[in-house]
């Protein structure tokens, strides 16, 4: 092959693996299944299910929640134009499903939960305005529905998502999710994870989330198959046909020619 194929060959072969790494990779979200208001607050479960396995979800919140709805009601996961939708990006190629969402209304602390290590989970959410999220981890801005990042507006309007970083001191760094308008958009926290928890910022009726996955972490990130021994040590019955195979040369050697 001429040197001028080769290259083309070559640049082909790059540009289909650029093409491929920039895909969006179906994200499967939670199915919401149950909630209730206990003594410590509102519990929510729900699973999500895998190619290999049933992660099971529990959501808490100890100050109580606006509304749960695990199937049926309103979809504010609109519009379901996927190309323009305020939840879909490069990355996540599918809407939330259903019309699962959970609604907050009151500033502090809650968390998410998995029974299983998850990979890349996506947390997308509904009507950020007056609001915002504070995260004990780093994250990156997907999507969100403003014509300045190419989408449709959301349920509720248009508005645009920032993140703000907050320095607590000894090394402790706070993630807030931020936004004009009437935000509408997806994160990504890139790893593995079992648990991820946030702070609502203030008091506001209402503002809604769902999560999602890639995978589990066994999924994404398998183990790498250990790499073989370079100097492999042959067995002992190795040493021993590689000595009968030496006395017997010798033996032939000496009947070719006999010593005087």
């Amino acid at each position: 092959m001429a040197n001028s194929q080769i290259k083309k060959t070559l640049v082909g072969i790059s540009f289909s693996l650029l093409s491929w790494q920039a895909l969006a990779v179906p994200i499967q979200w939670t199915d919401w299944i149950d909630g209730e208001t206990t003594a410590d607050g509102f519990v929510a479960t729900g699973v999500i299910t895998t190619e290999t396995a049933t992660i099971d979800v529990t959501y808490m919140n100890p100050q109580g929640i606006a509304f749960f709805q695990p199937s049926g009601g309103t979809d504010y996961w609109t519009p379901r134009d996927p190309t323009t939708s305020p939840y879909t990006s490069d990355v996540v190629d599918n809407i939330p499903t259903d019309t699962d969402i959970v609604a907050l209304r009151y500033a502090g602390m809650q968390t998410l939960s998995f029974s299983d290590a998850i990979a890349n989970p996506v947390f997308s959410y509904v009507s950020l305005n007056g609001n915002g999220y504070a995260f004990d981890q780093d994250f990156e801005i997907l999507s969100f529905g403003n014509a300045s990042d190419g989408n449709a507006c959301g349920y509720w309007g248009c508005g645009t998502s920032y993140k703000n970083v907050v320095d607590l001191g000894g090394d402790v760094y706070e993630y807030q999710l931020l936004g004009t308008g009437e935000p509408h958009g997806t994160i990504r926290f890139t790893g593995a994870f079992d648990t991820v928890s946030w702070r609502s910022l203030s008091n506001e009726y209402w503002n809604g989330f769902t999560v999602g996955v890639e995978g589990t972490a066994d999924e994404v990130f398998p183990e790498p198959d250990p790499e073989p021994d370079p100097t492999p040590v042959a067995e002992p019955g190795t040493f021993s046909a590689v000595a009968l195979a030496l006395l017997a040369l010798i033996g032939l050697r000496r009947r070719a020619y006999p010593i005087h």
